[in-house]
């Protein structure tokens, strides 16, 4: 609660960061704030191109000729999410050193604002990809609101998991770099490019114990079959999240002094 109180007192420190960080991403560039969607959206294009018809037949449920794109949609644009947002919390204390020797405010501010900064990042991805599916005919209905709770535990899962190695990296700056590897195999571990059930069972059992794939899978079921997930299969990730989550504040709070002179 102490936490929150803070966060509350300094909630004008915290949107006017956001806001500057936004504008000074996008300040000198001729497309502006287009170029958060032409990236994924390129990333979507080269998938769709490479894969649509390998995969058109092995993804249950699958009819029209963005089927593959909408499939490939739902679990880029979250995994882009993801990604983003630990991506930010590994470098956020390196990032503000200065912000945070010269100034005097609560540390839980700078998580809190790279929170902000990729979450609107992804509103503004995501209200386009809700427009696609519109236009193309392919909306899934009511049961789009079940990506919230989705998307809160994934965004628990990322910032502690985020918050942990943000906190280590300052003390051993090879976690980052090496992390940066970890994720790349990560995403290929995860069944974003193709669906669960094309690998061999082996090879499923393997990707099951990744705490990404219910969530993946969930965000598949929802917008490509417009059914609910299977919410006990997401029990696992819960766990994993809420327990990485705690981890990473308490690393945060025994270890804040120290970064200080670490920094």
């Amino acid at each position: 609660m102490s936490l929150v109180k803070q966060i509350w007192i300094y909630r004008g420190f915290i949107l006017g960061s956001v806001k500057r960080e936004f504008q000074s991403k996008y300040r000198n560039s001729l497309l502006g704030a287009s170029w958060m969607v032409l990236q994924p959206l390129s990333q979507i294009l080269v998938f769709t191109l490479v894969f649509s018809q390998v995969m058109r037949s092995r993804i249950p449920g699958l009819d029209g000729s963005f089927g593959y794109s909408i499939f490939l949609c739902a679990g880029l644009l979250t995994w882009g999410f993801f990604a983003d947002l630990v991506g930010r919390y590994q470098n956020m204390f390196l990032e503000n050193a200065n912000l945070i020797k010269k100034i005097n405010f609560p540390r839980i501010c700078i998580p809190v604002i790279a929170l902000f900064n990729a979450g609107i990042n992804f509103i503004i991805i995501a209200s386009l990809f809700i427009g696609f599916t519109l236009l193309v005919g392919s909306f899934p209905g009511g049961v789009l609101v079940l990506i919230i709770p989705v998307l809160l535990l994934q965004t628990t899962l990322a910032m502690g998991l985020g918050m942990t190695i943000g906190v280590l990296n300052v003390f051993f700056r090879d976690i980052g770099h090496l992390f940066a590897i970890v994720l790349q195999l990560w995403f290929w571990l995860t069944p974003i490019v193709y669906p669960l059930q094309s690998l061999p069972v082996w090879a499923q059992e393997i990707v099951n114990l990744n705490p990404m794939t219910p969530l993946i899978t969930a965000y598949q079921s929802i917008v490509v079959q417009g059914e609910p997930p299977l919410w006990t299969s997401l029990m696992p990730s819960c766990i994993f999240a809420c327990l990485f989550c705690l981890f990473g504040m308490y690393l945060f709070k025994i270890r804040a002094g120290e970064m200080i002179d670490e920094l």
